[in-house]
């Protein structure tokens, strides 16, 4: 979640389209780009870093191109309606199709692959594995 933000609570907002930024390589070598839109949770995100770093044993060195920024707000349940918005419980990270979500580079093409196939697990979408293109 951020240090600090300028609303607590923030509107749903629509997630269709695709990215417009971020949905090149600028980093690494290899990455793993969104074929879907979604919200990705922080939690999430953290799993699919931990399956990265795991996998590669202290080899490479990988990049996180998302952040969590947008709060999303529940009711308890059983609650009536009215009484304003319900609490902050979870940050998310708006993602459109085309997104690069991580990055790699430092290692063999079929490691990152292997590497990126197990975050890919954890994420709720479909995603493809890219490479940077030789000029």
């Amino acid at each position: 979640m951020p240090k600090r933000v300028k609303f607590r609570k923030s509107q749903r907002g629509r997630r269709k389209g695709l990215a417009v930024a971020g949905s090149e390589l600028n980093f690494g070598e290899y990455g793993l780009q969104a074929l879907g839109n979604a919200w990705l949770k922080n939690t999430q995100i953290e799993a699919a870093r931990v399956a990265l770093t795991r996998h590669l044993r202290r080899g490479g060195k990988v990049w996180v191109r998302v952040f969590p920024d947008k709060s999303v707000t529940k009711k308890p349940a059983e609650t009536r309606m009215g009484k304003g918005k319900g609490m902050p419980e979870f940050w998310v990270a708006v993602i459109r199709r085309g997104r690069v979500l991580f990055e790699l580079e430092g290692v063999p093409e079929e490691v990152a692959k292997d590497c990126f196939k197990l975050a890919a697990a954890k994420i709720p979408f479909k995603t493809k594995f890219i490479k940077r293109k030789r000029i």
